[in-house]
């Protein structure tokens, strides 16, 4: 196996049986275990707390659609130069969208994609968050109002921007190479 952190990463026989459970949630959905997850099993508490805000704001029906949850991810990833989550939620995009340009185009610059108005004030307001986080003011909520979302999907399009500033740190600093996998998943 190559290496996927420059941390260890604990042996799969090893982990913890909270670890080992989703390990096999992983492979029945997508056929692998992400590298994040392997990785981040070092410390196997932090690694199921992070999992569970992460998919409480990622993986679920919510204010959002999956496709404009996958559009910041790649926004905000692409914005950090986040290798590992500009990959793997590039590949989610491509799936979630049916567009496999859309997630390409939207890494290097959203502004050059084709996008819905909300999509692209949803795009805007992350890179603010992502690059000027001490320049935001309420005028920004206001720009989103504008463009028909309402206060629940506001607040959890914060709060993904937020998970994904947060990850894309992480797996930066950590040297998180993401999975082969991804390479192949929505083309």
């Amino acid at each position: 196996m190559n290496r996927i952190s420059w941390l260890a990463v604990p042996d799969d026989t090893t982990a913890p049986e909270g670890v080992q459970k989703l390990h096999a949630k992983a492979r029945a959905n997508l056929g692998f275990v992400p590298n994040v997850f392997r990785a981040q099993a070092l410390n196997p508490d932090t690694l199921l707390a992070w999992w569970n805000d992460f998919n409480t704001l990622v993986n679920r029906d919510g204010h959002l659609s999956t496709i404009d949850r996958e559009l910041l991810a790649v926004v905000v990833s692409g914005l950090n130069r986040c290798t590992y989550c500009a990959v793997s939620h590039g590949a989610a995009l491509h799936e979630s969208s049916g567009d496999p340009a859309l997630a390409d185009t939207v890494a290097m610059n959203w502004r050059h994609a084709t996008l819905s108005a909300q999509q692209a004030a949803l795009c805007a307001y992350a890179e603010k968050l992502t690059v000027t986080p001490a320049h935001m003011t309420e005028q920004d909520l206001h720009d989103l109002r504008a463009a028909c979302l309402n206060d629940h999907a506001i607040l959890e399009a914060t709060q993904v921007i937020g998970m994904f500033n947060m990850t894309n740190r992480v797996s930066s600093a950590l040297g998180f190479t993401p999975n082969a996998e991804y390479n192949s998943k929505g083309r």
